[in-house]
């Protein structure tokens, strides 16, 4: 996760949540994630949904502790590629 001046790419905002999503395991709330990931909730909000909606990452419904996220399979073969394109683009 960035916390730099410099503006970041839309794939930069997907890697750094797919790896808060990874680190907080099957646990992972929505305002920790956006918090880690050093977003504002509009833009949460819009990259989060795109990652959700395509598989990347998954729900949890939790009666007692609520709504939760996961990596998915393919969130972590994603936010594995993403990483190879960090290492190539530096």
């Amino acid at each position: 996760m960035r916390n730099g001046t410099s503006p970041r790419s839309k794939w930069e905002i997907i890697l750094d949540l797919l790896q808060v999503t990874s680190q907080e395991g099957s646990r992972a709330k929505k305002t920790r994630i956006m918090q880690k990931a050093y977003l504002d909730w509009r833009n949460f909000q819009r990259h989060f949904d795109y990652l959700l909606e395509r598989g990347f990452i998954g729900k949890i419904e939790d009666p007692v502790g609520g709504t939760s996220y996961k990596l998915t399979e393919r969130g972590e073969y994603l936010m594995k590629r993403l990483k190879e394109v960090e290492v190539l683009l530096r």
